[in-house]
């Protein structure tokens, strides 16, 4: 019942910049936690920024200071920008949204990092 889409991977060089959006749609809830998440190839799927309802955010400590994430004015969406990308957070992204016991992601959009 609740869809997530998300936009804006590509390929860049080091050191360069992205932002991804993530757009929900269905049956959606305020209080509500959204988040990206990646996961590489080999490695288990990892934190990379939640955003609660009330604005809070968490961040892995690989991507602080380089990641923004932020909801935008339209219900239910949520952006990553991506600074000073290193070949090391080449991955797929995912959205992630939280509401109590529920959780539904995105189908994931490839970010790749490399000169």
């Amino acid at each position: 019942q609740v869809r997530l889409v998300e936009s804006g991977g590509g390929l860049v060089q080091p050191g360069g910049s992205l932002r991804l959006s993530c757009v929900a749609s269905g049956t959606i809830f305020s209080g509500n936690t959204m988040g990206w998440y990646r996961q590489a190839p080999g490695k288990e799927r990892e934190l990379v920024a939640t955003i609660t309802s009330g604005g809070s955010t968490n961040y892995a400590d690989s991507v602080k200071g380089r990641f923004t994430i932020s909801r935008g004015n339209a219900k239910n969406t949520v952006y990553l920008q991506m600074n000073a990308l290193k070949p090391e957070d080449t991955a797929v992204y995912y959205c992630k949204l939280e509401y109590r016991l529920y959780r539904h992601w995105g189908q994931g959009t490839q970010v790749t990092v490399s000169s």
